[in-house]
């Protein structure tokens, strides 16, 4: 990577020395995701946000208060120590008995409380940090002159202060301290046997709780002296946008340095922010930097071969996210008043369907038919985690490409728009493909990373008008032709019943698929690979399955969005509603096809039809950890609970109970005896007359 940026990516002298300094702070907020995932084995995305709050408040105590330089940045290092151990003792601590997948969705809570906290710490001084620079604390400056073959064809007048002096001092102090810490002091040592194997550390009596907020505070202090050094060099990092580029580098780092090999995702981190800075340099637009980052972290997924150490392979280790729902045993089922209840509730759900349209206002009963699309993308995200145990941060991206296919052939060409939503469906599986053929080789969270490349790189160039054309731009339009050229759907009614109509034709094709030999094989798959594969399953194609699976589901949305909006838009795609449709996915549940729809409605319900701030509050970083307090296993769980409650009230026995499983049990097949050979036993010289 650093030879390509030499080569293909020349920069003055000067900044390459300052990107060179940023990769060092980069590496520190990469070795801080490390240090979690070892600890935890979860990607935390709130890394960066731990390093926000206190470098707001450290930057505020400098710019505003006049606080030494060295005062206001050892006060922001203790509130950061701090922080990462409240946030590990508050929140990451109450999942622990909760699966991975979920304390990562915590993450994303996490990050939405820290973003706000950290946006709203200036103005308690009435005051803005966006982009301000802190002054060095000591008068000191050097202009490079040395010059080498690279940028002989570029001026060198770049001046190097004492805040990149400082952080190239404190940078590599702070990564060796931390590399002397893990190797040489005990706790140290603790922290790395519990992170082998965390059920044989407790046995032996080591304090893993304790040990998990001590590595928390450390990530951290990490994620702080990276974001307040940077501040002097480029400015106070602030909101969402502003950490999605530090956070891809770390997240690619991370996975070149396979998640645990901290030298190689130190290195790694310098190297990507190096090719990141060449690529800005060189290039009109800072968006080119994602398609390349994101292509050499595939290169080296294909490079990688798959692992044998235990912490990769052991089961405890997997990335099972949720449970499969359990139905009602025929004993009860078809008991009594069951079935009528049921079909009863059923007969409501689809009355409340139909109703929609006339008893809401059109602007309404547009979202709502946007909710259906959100809906098919929450199911493909059903298929992929839910049924194979895979994380996925890019649906929208997916969901995005499958859009843009749909509109230009509805735009260009006219196509038909039910033709046009199965072309943009399989355009999503074919990306899924492409993604998950390097991804899927390798056990763990590479598909979670490699999708979140994949969605900045969607969203900043692959459908951005800026580089390609192919797509219509967001300003042109297109009509909704009759479907097959008779059945008129440009009303929002008529879209509204069209768009159920395609999302209950998928429901029923999941459900099909579910009962087939590929949906026990990839749900076989996630409960325990190794047992799988001693059946003779290919544990990759069923994996690349799910994800083309999911990716056709997801195409499918995507279009039925731009179809809805009769426009396409990548506003509508980008990574943040990627993390949205996962957060909506894990708080519906993922161990039911109908926990899309719960989440759906929860996530956008909230947001779209209901006016009382009060209540919106519940789709904010804040309910979503609220909920996930109460209902680990999502909304889902919850009718898990009722439906078992219900069954009991009207058959008066347990889903659960012994008596009433066997009763449901199929009846063994009859054996049949064999019939009694009456062939005479061969003499001892016919058996010896072989000699193998």
């Amino acid at each position: 990577m650093v030879l390509l940026q030499l080569v293909h990516y020349p920069m003055p002298f000067g900044v390459w020395v300052e990107s060179a300094v940023k990769g060092v702070l980069s590496s520190m907020l990469a070795i801080g995701l490390a240090l979690i995932y070892r600890a935890n084995r979860v990607v935390n995305f709130a890394q960066a946000e731990l390093g926000t709050v206190p470098t707001g408040f450290a930057a505020s105590f400098i710019l505003f208060w006049g606080w030494p330089y060295f005062l206001g940045m050892g006060v922001g290092l203790v509130m950061a120590l701090l922080l990462g151990a409240i946030v590990e003792i508050a929140f990451i601590r109450r999942f622990r008995n909760s699966p991975r997948m979920v304390v990562t969705v915590a993450t994303l809570g996490i990050t939405q409380l820290l973003l706000v906290l950290g946006i709203l710490i200036p103005r308690w001084w009435g005051r803005n940090l966006a982009s301000e620079r802190l002054d060095p604390p000591v008068d000191w400056k050097f202009t490079p002159s040395f010059q080498l073959k690279f940028w002989e064809a570029q001026p060198d007048s770049y001046i190097l202060n004492a805040n990149h002096l400082i952080a190239l001092v404190v940078g590599p102090a702070a990564v060796l301290f931390v590399a002397w810490f893990l190797n040489r002091s005990r706790l140290g040592t603790a922290i790395r046997a519990s992170a082998e194997r965390t059920d044989r550390a407790a046995m032996l009596g080591i304090p893993v709780s304790r040990l998990n907020t001590v590595v928390w505070a450390i990530a951290g202090a990490l994620a702080y002296l990276g974001l307040f050094l940077r501040s002097g060099i480029s400015g106070v990092p602030l909101g969402f946008a502003a950490g999605l580029p530090a956070l891809l580098v770390a997240l690619a780092a991370l996975v070149i340095g396979r998640l645990e090999r901290l030298p190689t995702i130190a290195c790694a981190a310098m190297a990507l922010t190096l090719l990141e800075s060449g690529i800005n340099w060189n290039s009109e637009s800072p968006f080119l930097a994602y398609p390349i980052m994101a292509g050499a972290m595939f290169v080296a997924l294909l490079a990688q071969r798959s692992s044998a150490l235990r912490r990769d392979n052991d089961a405890t280790s997997s990335w099972r996210g949720a449970e499969q729902v359990r139905p009602v045993p025929p004993a009860l089922a078809n008991h009594g008043w069951v079935p009528t209840v049921r079909w009863t509730l059923i007969a409501l759900g689809v009355l409340g369907v139909v109703a929609v349209p006339l008893v809401l206002d059109v602007d309404l009963v547009i979202k709502a038919t946007a909710l259906v699309a959100f809906v098919l993308i929450g199911l493909s995200l059903v298929v992929l985690t839910g049924w194979a145990g895979q994380i996925s941060f890019g649906q929208m991206a997916l969901a995005g490409i499958g859009a843009a296919v749909s509109a230009t052939l509805t735009w260009r060409w006219h196509v038909d728009m039910t033709l046009g939503l199965v072309l943009g469906g399989l355009a999503g599986g074919v990306a899924a493909f492409v993604v998950g053929l390097p991804a899927l080789r390798l056990r763990g969270l590479y598909l979670a990373v490699t999708t979140f490349a994949l969605s900045l790189a969607t969203e900043y160039w692959l459908l951005n008008d800026r580089f390609f054309s192919w797509f219509p731009k967001a300003e042109t339009g297109f009509d909704r032709d009759p479907l097959f050229g008779k059945v008129r759907v440009d009303t929002p009614t008529r879209f509204y019943a069209y768009s159920v109509l395609v999302l209950t034709v998928a429901l029923l094709a999941l459900r099909g698929i579910r009962r087939t030999r590929t949906g026990r094989v990839i749900v076989a798959i996630r409960e325990n690979e190794r047992a799988a594969q001693s059946y003779s399953v290919g544990v990759v194609r069923a994996k690349l399955t799910a994800f083309v699976i999911s990716g056709i589901i997801a195409g499918v949305g995507g279009a039925l969005l731009a179809q809805g909006n009769t426009s396409f838009s990548i506003a509508t795609f980008t990574t943040a509603e990627s993390f949205n449709v996962f957060i909506s996915a894990v708080i519906g549940g993922l161990g039911m096809l109908s926990g899309a729809f719960l989440g759906a409605l929860y996530l956008r319900g909230t947001r779209w039809f209901i006016n009382d701030q009060a209540w919106q509050l519940l789709s904010t970083g804040f309910g979503v950890l609220l909920v996930l307090l109460v209902l680990p296993g999502g909304l889902g769980s919850l009718w898990v609970k009722l439906r078992d409650v219900g069954v009991r009230l009207l058959t008066g026995r347990r889903v659960d109970d012994p008596d009433v499983l066997a009763e449901s049990a199929p009846a063994p097949e009859p054996v049949d005896e064999p019939e009694p050979d009456d062939t005479p036993a061969p003499a001892p010289a016919a058996l010896e007359a072989d000699p193998a």
